[in-house]
């Protein structure tokens, strides 16, 4: 990918600051002027530098995954830089992108961060219509814009791991997976966890069987929805009526839907941000594939800021097991309940992916 990024967050560091941070943020945006802060979200003091603008999916900030993790980034970047100021405007429905990134330059901003990989077509066209902004992207290319910087991940390396985790966990031996659309960020989720359940049926000679999403057909559930909870948990007990124990939802906030009705029926992989220090539902959640948006978005952000107007090498920044930019969360209260050789198994096969020794592939993965 060229020269990318290379991020090295601390070990352990927590997202649990970002619901904080989108609680504060929306009571400023309630609180404050139109003519103070016009777009939204929060707002350091006037007359900064530095104007940072983020245009959210249509998840929205409080999707407790992937706009809220690139929130928090923005947040994150703007203490360690008071001259940067920084708002959001929420998106409704797909067509609000382009408008949304169209008023966003036009009220100035120097950053503006999108978020999806359905607002890639949107960023591309404000980015060229605006050739001096500095724009970004999450979980996107940048279109060969020159003023696009990417922030994406090799995210089916952390779900392979989950993938090896649920079918070692799961005592029905059936496991389950859905989305919120097919789009290949959600896809090498997907494609991920089908790999790490099919190396535990190779390593323990079991037949673990996935249900929700056939790699090589390329196709399974989706809820065509990152919203609606109600849809989340039809998929999720469509899923468990056929036996599925575990059950990875990569939906954004309708994956709220599974988690909201898991326990007793099912335990639940969270994706994106932690669910742990993110949702009210820990109790639920074996892990969660974590995208460490919140570092990279912030270090994007900082560097940006700091450029003298020079724009960013628009390589982009790409996150990976070995840089932390992906990750298998903590196991939280589910800890003692996992098998210490399943742990140590784990281990071993992040060791193998970071050195090489182990290959995962999606069709989805950036180039």
């Amino acid at each position: 990918m060229g020269e990318e990024t290379v991020l090295r967050p601390a070990r352990g560091m927590k997202i649990a600051a970002f619901v904080a941070a989108s609680g504060l943020a929306l009571f400023a945006a309630a609180c404050s002027k139109p003519a103070d802060n016009p777009s939204g979200g929060s707002s350091s003091a006037a007359g900064a530098a530095y104007k940072a603008c983020m245009v959210t999916d249509t998840g929205g900030i409080d999707d407790h995954s992937f706009n809220a993790g690139t929130w928090a980034g923005m947040e994150k970047a703007k203490a360690a830089n008071t001259a940067i100021t920084t708002s959001y405007v929420a998106s409704s429905a797909m067509s609000d992108y382009q408008p949304n990134l169209t008023n966003q330059a036009a009220a100035g901003c120097k950053y503006i961060q999108a978020v999806g990989g359905l607002m890639a077509d949107a960023t591309t066209a404000a980015a060229k219509a605006n050739p001096k902004i500095q724009f970004a992207i999450v979980d996107s290319g940048n279109g060969d814009q020159a003023n696009v910087y990417p922030i994406q991940f090799e995210t089916q390396q952390a779900a392979y791991l989950a993938g090896y985790l649920a079918a070692g966990y799961s005592k029905s031996g059936k496991v389950g997976t859905y989305g919120g659309k097919k789009i290949p960020p959600v896809t090498i989720f997907m494609d991920g966890f089908a790999d790490g359940v099919k190396k535990y049926n190779e390593v323990h000679k079991k037949n673990v069987v996935l249900l929700g999403w056939d790699k090589d057909k390329q196709d399974g559930l989706f809820t065509d929805d990152f919203v609606k909870q109600d849809a989340g948990k039809a998929k999720s007990d469509a899923l468990a009526a056929q036996g599925a124990d575990v059950i990875m939802p990569v939906a954004g906030g309708a994956g709220l839907g599974t988690a909201a009705n898991a326990g007793t029926k099912y335990t639940v992989i969270w994706v994106d941000s932690d669910g742990c220090t993110t949702t009210k539902y820990c109790s639920v959640m074996l892990t969660t594939v974590v995208k460490n948006m919140t570092d990279l978005v912030s270090d994007a952000l900082g560097k940006a800021a700091t450029s003298n107007g020079t724009l960013l090498n628009n390589t982009g920044a790409k996150g990976t097991l070995q840089n932390n930019g992906v990750s298998l969360a903590p196991y939280h209260e589910f800890d003692t309940k996992i098998d210490a050789t399943l742990k140590a198994e784990i281990d071993k096969l992040k060791a193998d992916i970071i050195a090489g020794t182990i290959t995962v592939n999606s069709p989805a993965q950036p180039k």
